[in-house]
């Protein structure tokens, strides 16, 4: 039987194209300006300003730590660049994510490279979180909401006979773990034409917890060149975005494997034109991954390697047209496809590991392709409404799968192996979403925005196709850090989900001195995509450790919480220059209809900020309270974990060109379980531990320093 096998590519040509191109530029890109603190202003969805991304990423390597600052937004625990999203108790593969624009899928069983690992924090100019109730021409097959993040747009030179010269260098230093992060910007641009070349680096070694002992296996290192070119016309815009990405090593201490290896290439292209009827907005893109599982350090052993080969690639066009002053129409249509072959290569002189290669996915393929319509209504001063309907259509395959040998230990997962083959290896899934919400604004100072919506997603590659049925191959599926073993199920049905919500907002007439907001939300999951426990074993054979073997499996699930924002700003124009206090309060329940929990749902948890500026001093104070975890989730022998109170200072000073930023988070260094963290495989394994393997633990105190200089 064939099989794919695994190249790594030896060399990059968009790599070497953006090295021999950087010393067409002779300076480097200006880093933003320092931002006023932000006023308090009613939005339909959630964006992050310049100054939130800003402190974020003096604080982390990891882009989903720009999530922070939404209600209701979390992450998993993974590697130090890698934590997995999390809106309102769904995970990562419930939300559509967007990476300028293009929708990118992990390429690995434990999603180690997950969308957001292909940007570094340093290159974010904006964040959108939009959860629970989307409008359906921001995509389909997702059913939490959508994230986008983007990269800066093109700058032009103002003069048109003159060029602009523009660029940035920065560093930023991190005491718990050694981190380092740097960016390197620049760009050259005449009127309509712009070149820029950006260069970002993120290492780090594995942290301490607040107790001071090491949290192993959580060290990383990623480098990322992308080069841009955008063009404008009157009434036109074309950018073009190529990026090289190397990830030569990730710890990952909640997994039985690290990441030893994770090289990307992209191309991304995208067009706009305003006509006499409206708007056209298109683009294209393309990505190929190949990434590689493995152990890489003393901090956690062992010798076997894990290759997967991914591509992703689609177009969206999307047509925006005024009806009259009252109706706007937006049309559109969209495809995208993810490839996948995952194979694991014999290990030399291994009787379990060999000596076939072991095919978990060969030439594994998703796609949707779907079609949309919304009309965007303002019917008068005080109504609006936005209504929409999307169809999809998703289709799954997969070939032929062989197990390391047909005998001896592996005759399980031989027989698994032969009952796939003869199996059916396609599925086709329709969606049809839908959505409908309002807005009515009682008076300059109150609103409300409610809605319905129909979401729909079908299964991953992983969830319908892993088949092993061994200890060892059932152990290397999952990425949600539970040290579980996990089986895929060829007969998983679509989620389908339906969301209630309603927003009541209360603000001054300006929008600018206070701000509150109440959101109660409630969603029932049709099929949800759960998990049933078909055994238990021992992980490494140590008696008193029991972990479970589980199979994906259809549910029915409700998720059902409320989320509360407050701002108020104390005082400005004075002596002290301004001050603003900030809040907010999250509660989710997420559980089976029969009662029982779902696995990783945030407790209660609530955040306050003090910040203050003045002339070119930002400071502030944050604050975050989590309850306890005690609701877990059974099946998955989820652990409970305290509750904490977590404390970060910041602070920032602008002088003309130069900017300096310095925080300290987990102030009290504060020994703390994470909520969302799973459990510490690589501190249990390596430390010889007997009985339940405890959860991963948050960093403690550390003392971060950032440097920006403009050009």
């Amino acid at each position: 039987m064939s099989h794919p096998i695994v190249r790594h590519i030896p060399g990059s040509r968009i790599k070497w194209t953006i090295l021999l191109l950087t010393p067409v530029w002779s300076a480097l890109v200006q880093a933003e300006e320092m931002q006023e603190l932000p006023e308090v202003e009613v939005k339909a969805h959630a964006h992050a300003s310049d100054s939130s991304l800003h402190r974020h990423m003096i604080n982390s390597a990891d882009t989903a730590s720009l999530l922070q600052d939404y209600v209701g937004a979390y992450s998993y625990q993974a590697g130090g660049i890698s934590a997995l999203p999390n809106i309102r108790g769904m995970n990562d593969n419930r939300i559509r994510i967007l990476v300028d624009g293009a929708e990118l899928t992990a390429a690995c069983a434990n999603n180690m490279n997950a969308p957001l690992t292909y940007i570094s924090p340093t290159a974010v100019a904006n964040v959108s979180v939009l959860a629970g109730i989307t409008p359906v021409s921001m995509g389909g097959d997702s059913i939490a909401g959508t994230i986008t993040v983007d990269s800066a747009k093109p700058i032009y030179a103002s003069n048109p006979d003159a060029w602009l010269y523009k660029g940035s260098f920065s560093t930023v230093y991190r005491s718990n773990n050694n981190g380092l992060s740097t960016a390197l910007n620049a760009t050259a641009a005449s009127d309509n034409l712009s070149l820029n070349f950006t260069s970002t680096m993120d290492r780090g070694q594995s942290y301490e917890d607040g107790n001071g002992r090491k949290v192993r296996a959580t060290q990383f290192e990623r480098h990322i060149q992308t080069l841009t070119i955008g063009a404008r016309g009157d009434n036109e815009d074309f950018v073009l975005r190529l990026s090289h990405q190397e990830v030569p090593h990730q710890g990952f201490p909640n997994q039985y494997m690290d990441l030893v290896g994770n090289q990307a290439d992209s191309i991304n292209a995208s067009y706009s034109r305003h006509l006499g009827w409206g708007d056209l907005d298109t683009r294209v893109y393309w990505q190929e991954v190949q990434h590689e599982m493995g152990f890489f350090s003393s901090e956690k052993t062992g010798m076997m390697p894990m290759k997967t080969h991914g591509k992703d690639m689609g177009y969206n066009i999307k047509a925006t047209i005024p009806l009259d002053d009252v109706h706007t129409l937006r049309l559109g249509h969209d495809f995208h496809r993810n490839t996948l072959n995952d194979v694991w290569p014999p290990v030399a002189g291994s009787m379990m590991m060999g000596p076939r290669t072991y095919v978990n996915i060969n030439d594994g393929r998703r796609d949707r392709i779907g079609i949309f319509a919304e009309v965007e209504s303002k019917w008068d001063s005080r109504w609006s409404s936005l209504l929409g309907a999307r169809v999809d259509h998703v289709r799954t395959s997969t070939g032929e799968v062989q197990a390391y040998s047909t005998m001896g230990m592996n005759a399980a997962d031989n027989a698994a192996a032969q009952r796939f083959n003869g199996g059916s290896r396609t599925a086709s899934d329709n969606h049809l979403d839908l959505t409908a919400t309002g807005k009515y604004e009682f008076s300059e100072t109150a609103s409300v925005e409610f809605g319905y919506a129909r979401k729909t997603r079908s299964p991953n590659l992983y969830e319908r196709y892993s088949w092993g049925t061994g200890t060892m191959a059932r152990t290397m599926i999952g990425w949600f850090g539970d040290a579980n073993g996990y089986e895929g199920n060829p007969g998983l049905h679509p989620e389908k989900a339906n969301t209630l919500s309603a927003t009541l907002d209360w603000h001054d007439a300006e929008k600018k001195s206070w701000q509150a907001r109440v959101t109660p939300y409630f969603t029932y999951v049709q099929d949800y995509i759960g998990v049933e426990q078909i055994g238990t074993f021992n992980p490494l054979n140590r008696v008193g450790t029991t972990n479970a073997f589980l199979r994906f499996d259809n549910q029915d699930a409700r998720f059902y919480g409320i989320n509360m924002e407050a701002a108020k700003q104390l005082w400005e124009d004075t002596s002290l220059g301004e001050g603003r206090l900030r809040g907010n309060l999250a509660w989710t329940r997420g559980e089976r209809t029969n009662g029982d929990s779902l696995y990783q749902i945030m407790p209660l948890n609530v955040r306050i900020s003090l910040e203050h500026k003045k002339n070119a001093w930002s400071n502030g104070l944050d604050l975050q309270f989590v309850d306890s975890k005690t609701r877990v989730d059974d099946a998955r022998f989820e652990r409970e974990t305290g509750g904490y109170t977590l404390v970060d200072l910041r602070s920032s000073y602008q002088w003309q060109k130069a900017r300096l930023d310095f925080s300290v988070t987990n102030l009290f260094d504060r020994y703390y379980a994470l909520p969302l963290g799973g459990v510490n495989y690589a501190d249990w394994k390596a430390d010889n531990s007997q009985g339940a393997i405890g959860p991963v633990a948050g960093m403690g105190r550390s003392v971060n320093v950032g440097l920006t200089l403009d050009f």
